[in-house]
This record gives structure tokens, C-alpha cells and sequence, in this order.
């Protein structure tokens, strides 16, 4: 069975929808289990975890400016855009689900399978799953369909983006490079706008820079060509990951799964026992932990709302917004740290449910957020 392919300029912009989508998805994951480490232990993974969080906010910031770039309209501010947890990636994946986790063995295996490089036999393909389990649909983001109207998904992140590539070219081909990239070209998020020791933004303003944004998504998750590097030289995000489960590091001209560098000292005890995918209503209504999840969930969607003000047409607007990442770390703090009544041994997590609350401004909710990461 053939997958739908990209036949209309609708179709790339659905895409790169659903990737700002996945690329966002990653961040409360990697976030919570960053934040269970107990302070100031576990250094090389907080470290480790903190870059790759930068970087799926580039990866964001990119997929934005393509979406931008073929005339479509970045919106983090609609319903669904940041799903409930425990859920699927929305690039069609079901054979795992991403959840709100403590930094453990079983957080690691999640986070590789995410960063999963595509399989060497398959062409860039999509590849069919099982059916999903009707009780399950819930989590379900937007997926693709193929000619049947069947739930189909890509192996990898890297397909996936493969997909959108050839899609550009076939556009591109058919009618015409300048019919394609249609987009305001003042709505791109431009290199003095963003700051990441992670790669560059890339500005998209035709085929060769979409494809070059394309590129760095994909081999910053994967490797470049089968390796464990990217084309910038630096180690791929699923062989990062892949150090904390082997304690071990990778040096260079090491082969995958075979690192050979020094040991990678972690402690797997010195972690808060956050609960996996915490609910709102799970925490008492009169408590100072309802109430401390209830205003990180509104600045959380705050914060949403201000990186979708830069993606569009305010890119001077990110920098500042990326500040918030600071009071989102203050915030999940309170909550992590603090066991939830009633369930012995078992402390809260953010629960990052957005499309639950209203949003709110810094000055309603008595915040003041970083103008500087």
C-alpha cells in the first residue's frame, strides 16, 4: 500500500504543521525528565538533555520558517497543537508512546526511539503500522493518511521530513519554484533572531534553503548518511541519548552502538519519583500544588503564545520569548519536588494541559519574564 504523497501546496503546509507539532512535542518530555534530576547531581545528563532541548527549539524555529515560506500560517495557539500526554509523535508513530517521565532506563529507551534513525533498507518511504486501538484515538495527533484513508506512519523523523522534501521538489517541478515559495519574506525567523550553540537558523526563502532547514532537522536527530555525526561534525541526538544508556561516550571515528570514550557517570537513584503523566485533577483542588500546576499550565500556554507571535511576523519577538524557559524551570521545580498527597512515594509533575486553561498575560499571572536566555 502506497502512502498519499504531497500533491498540493495544502498538502506540504499540513506537514510542516504537523512537524512544528512533533518538534514541540519532544520539549515537555525532555523538559520533565530533565527537571526530576535532583539539583546538582547528574550533571553530564542534565547537560547533555538541556542541548538537545535547544536544539528541537531550532528544529521548531525551522519548520516554522519553511511553513512561513509556502504561505502557510504558524499557529501553536490552536486546540491540539500541544497534546495530552501520554501520546503519539505526529509523523504517524504508534508503535511507542512519548510520556511525562523521571529520568530513568525506561526515559532513555522513549528518547531513542524518538531520535530512531531511519532503518538502511528503507528508501524514505512510509511505513504502515498496526491499526490503533480505539481507546487510544485520544492521544492520537493529526497523522497522515494513504490512498485508502488509512492511519499510515513514518519509521523516523528523518522520513518524515524526507517526505516533505520530495514533496517540495515535485511542487517545485510542476509549478514552478517562484509559485511555491509564496511567503512574506519578513515573516522568517533570520540568524541576529535566535541564539543556539546547536547550528544556525536557517532563513527559507526558496527550494535550496528549505532543503537546507530540512537537512539540519533531520541529521541533528539522526546522523548524516548512516553515521553518528551530523554534517557539522557534532554528535547526532539519538547517539546522544544513546551515551546515558551505555555509560559511555562517543569520540570521533567511533561506529554507532560502539563508543569507546571515557565512562559517563550517573546516579539513576537521585531522582524525584515524579508520577508518569500527571493530571490537573489528580492533585487536590485547595492545595498549593493544584495551584502551583494550575499557573504553570497557564504560563506555559503564555509562553506558547509568544513563540507564535515571533513565528508570525514578529521574529524579534523570540529571543525574549525563550526567556521563559527560566520560569518554566522555577516553576516546574515547585511542583516536582513536592510528593502528592494521598499517594506515598509518588511526587507531582507538571502536567503541561494547556487547552485546559486560559491564557493569561506575565502581568496577570505576576510573573516578569527574562528578556535574555
Amino acid at each position: 500500500m502506497s502512502l498519499k504523497p504531497i500533491k498540493t501546496i495544502d498538502d506540504v503546509k499540513d506537514y510542516l504543521y504537523a512537524g512544528m507539532q512533533l518538534e514541540h512535542a519532544t520539549i515537555p518530555t525532555y523538559i520533565t525528565t530533565m527537571y526530576s534530576i535532583h539539583p546538582d547531581t547528574n550533571l553530564e545528563a542534565y547537560n547533555l538533555i538541556r542541548v538537545i532541548v535547544i536544539e528541537e527549539m531550532l528544529h521548531l524555529t525551522l519548520a516554522a520558517n519553511i511553513l512561513n515560506a509556502v504561505g502557510g500560517t504558524p499557529d501553536m495557539n490552536k486546540e491540539g497543537f500541544l497534546p495530552e500526554f501520554p501520546t503519539y509523535l505526529p509523523n504517524g508513530e504508534t508503535d511507542f508512546e512519548v510520556s511525562l517521565a523521571p529520568f530513568s532506563h525506561e526515559a532513555i529507551d522513549m528518547f531513542l526511539e524518538i531520535e530512531r534513525p531511519a532503518k538502511p533498507e528503507e528508501e524514505h518511504t512510509g511505513v504502515r503500522l498496526k491499526a490503533v486501538n480505539p481507546s487510544q484515538k485520544k492521544y492520537l495527533l493529526p497523522c497522515l493518511k494513504d490512498e485508502n484513508d488509512q492511519d499510515v506512519s513514518y519509521y523516523s523523523i528523518g522520513d518524515f521530513y524526507k517526505a516533505i522534501e520530495e514533496g517540495l521538489e515535485m511542487l517545485c517541478d510542476e509549478l514552478g519554484e517562484e509559485n511555491v515559495f509564496v511567503g512574506d519574506k519578513s515573516r522568517q525567523v533570520t540568524p541576529e533572531y535566535y541564539y543556539s550553540g546547536g547550528g544556525d537558523i536557517v532563513p527559507v526563502y526558496d527550494l535550496e534553503s528549505a532543503k537546507e532547514a530540512i537537512r539540519l532537522i533531520s541529521e541533528q536527530g539522526e546522523g548524516f548518511e548512516g553515521g553518528i555525526f551530523d554534517y557539522e561534525g557534532e554528535l547526532a541526538h539519538y547517539y546522544r541519548f544513546q551515551q546515558l544508556k551505555l555509560g559511555k561516550y562517543y569520540h570521533k571515528g567511533d561506529q554507532a552502538d560502539e563508543p569507546t570514550g571515557e565512562a559517563l557517570s550517573i546516579d539513576w537513584d537521585a531522582v524525584y519519583p515524579i508520577k508518569v503523566n500527571a493530571k490537573m485533577d489528580e492533585y487536590p483542588k485547595d492545595s498549593e500544588l493544584y495551584a502551583a500546576n494550575l499557573k504553570f499550565n497557564q504560563y506555559y500556554k503564555n509562553f506558547m503564545d509568544k513563540i507564535n507571535t515571533a513565528f508570525n511576523g514578529k521574529p524579534e519577538t523570540l529571543i525574549p520569548a525563550i526567556g521563559g524557559m527560566f520560569i518554566i524551570k522555577q516553576m516546574a521545580y515547585e511542583i516536582i519536588k513536592n510528593p502528592i498527597p494521598g499517594q506515598e512515594g509518588v511526587n507531582a509533575t507538571p502536567t503541561f494541559e494547556v487547552d485546559k486553561v486560559e491564557l493569561l498575560s506575565d502581568e496577570e499571572l505576576n510573573v516578569v519574564t527574562p528578556q535574555h536566555g
